[in-house]
């Protein structure tokens, strides 16, 4: 396993809540929009296990034709002890970064999509809206939908309705109307529908997609095929 140790270079305030810390490129580190990362601070393998708790499991947020890595995520006053650590880092400080690997790349299937999210989750979804934009091959549409009860809503400056690019936003600040727009969004029988958030979330949403016709096959998440049994009853071994 390769770490790689590499510097951050600006840390942007997205809402009071939520930062993105850019890292530096390292050589030789690659990766496809929709990936997540192991991301650990100083210290995590200083014994003769790692320490977990200084690790997290992070979508990567940007592109590699932006030349660095995008790390976002919510800090709330009250946190772990990950995220209390990173608070503390500044500009020029390294961090470390491995075993990355994207779950979610953007279908070129020739159907509609429909990228369902909760709050920060929406980090996951930017490079895949960037790379539909800079290469629109063979989908038909994209559609974002994103609950927040903060109402701090992330990448407006992306996340907004673009008619000539085939592209539609929607924030809710609640649950239950966001519920009500995944049924409506559900009459699309022949679209993809992918879903980043907890546990629970994923839960919810799948079991709305099923009540209204979505099969598992239609269903795109972030976990690897190892864990999607525990989500899906789809055949994971191909």
């Amino acid at each position: 396993m390769q770490i790689y140790w590499t510097k951050i270079n600006d840390i942007v305030e997205e809402t009071p809540e939520v930062k993105t810390y850019y890292l530096e490129l390292p050589e030789g580190f690659t990766w496809e929009e929709g990936a997540h990362t192991h991301f650990a601070l100083e210290g995590f393998n200083a014994g003769d296990k790692p320490n977990r708790s200084l690790i997290r499991h992070m979508s990567i947020t940007t592109l590699p034709n932006e030349n660095s890595i995008g790390i976002t995520t919510r800090i709330k006053e009250d946190c772990s002890e990950f995220k209390a650590t990173l608070r503390s880092h500044n500009i020029g400080d390294y961090v470390a970064i491995f075993k990355t690997h994207s779950n979610v790349p953007l279908k070129r299937e020739a159907k509609h999509v429909y990228l369902l999210s909760a709050g920060v989750g929406l980090a996951t979804f930017r490079p895949l809206v960037l790379d539909y934009f800079d290469r629109p091959d063979n989908v038909n549409h994209i559609h974002s939908l994103n609950v927040d009860s903060s109402q701090d809503y992330l990448f407006q400056d992306i996340f907004t309705s673009a008619s000539d690019k085939k592209f539609t936003s929607q924030f809710v600040d609640n649950r239950q109307d966001y519920y009500d727009e995944v049924k409506k969004l559900a009459a699309d029988k022949d679209a993809l529908y992918y879903i980043v958030g907890s546990d629970e979330f994923l839960l919810q949403n799948i079991a709305v997609l099923e009540e209204q016709g979505i099969h598992h096959e239609q269903i795109v998440l972030d976990k690897r095929k190892g864990q999607l049994a525990n989500f899906l009853q789809v055949d994971v071994s191909v």
